[in-house]
């Protein structure tokens, strides 16, 4: 199979502000896209960034965002604000990874369908938190 791997950073309000870093230590723009308008985000946390992410040389992406409280996920603090986010060939392989992976976590999200693409995410049962998604066309993945 082949697989994209990446780090996802969650940040506690200062997303851009790290990102900006890091484009200028690596080179590249970062981009970001806000929460503003998003279903089920509270007005108030409008302009946190939803999703950015830095081509870094080698095809390697750098991903984060801004954290969101979620139901069953851990609040935001240092040290739970990184997750491998892994990008599989189809549905039916994030499905299976997605089974097997979370064997014994905790669920946050079951795969489904987003307004970005197919997603899920979770804490295995050895404290790792996963991500696994299959981006679609939309604005925040171009």
């Amino acid at each position: 199979m082949n697989y994209k791997l990446n780090s996802y950073l969650s940040f506690d309000g200062n997303c851009e502000e790290a990102f900006s870093l890091y484009a200028k230590a690596f080179g590249g723009e970062a981009r970001f896209m806000r929460a503003e308008g998003v279903p089920g985000i509270p007005a108030e946390m409008g302009n946190k960034i939803l999703h950015t992410q830095l081509e870094i040389s080698g095809g390697d992406t750098l991903m984060g965002s801004d954290s969101f409280p979620m139901e069953g996920s851990p609040a935001y603090q240092p040290g739970n604000n990184q997750s491998v986010c892994i990008t599989p060939p189809s549905k039916e392989e994030a499905d299976r990874l997605f089974a097997i992976l979370s064997e014994g976590g905790s669920n946050i999200m079951p795969m489904s369908e987003q307004f970005f693409g197919y997603f899920g995410c979770f804490i295995d049962r050895f404290g790792i938190n996963w991500m696994i998604v299959i981006p679609n066309e939309c604005e925040v993945n171009r």
